[in-house]
């Protein structure tokens, strides 16, 4: 049972650890239901052929370096992302997140 502080209730914790993390039993259950996150397939890219130097060249470095840095994925994986979504980082993004 939720106890209230300042007129709200309060979560019930799980688990509380040292260094301030703890799990809320409402936020894992709300991972865990059907149609949640684990529900949701993986993003999978393949890697085909090579990409060419055009390909390469239409893609803005900052943003492959974004995606690398985020995500820690290979800078080929990266470029190719892009190259798919036609250099809109935001549609990359997407697709890497599994949106």
């Amino acid at each position: 049972m939720a106890s209230r502080t300042n007129g709200r209730p309060e979560p019930e914790v799980i688990m509380n650890y040292g260094d301030g993390f703890s799990y809320v039993k409402a936020t894992m259950q709300e991972a865990f239901r059907p149609g949640g996150i684990l529900d949701k397939p993986p993003a999978v890219l393949h890697a085909t052929s090579p990409l060419t130097k055009a390909q390469r060249e239409s893609v803005r470095r900052e943003d492959v370096d974004l995606l690398v840095s985020e995500f820690e994925i290979p800078k080929a994986q990266a470029e190719r992302v892009l190259v798919e979504h036609k250099g809109n980082v935001t549609d990359a993004l997407r697709t890497l997140v599994g949106l």
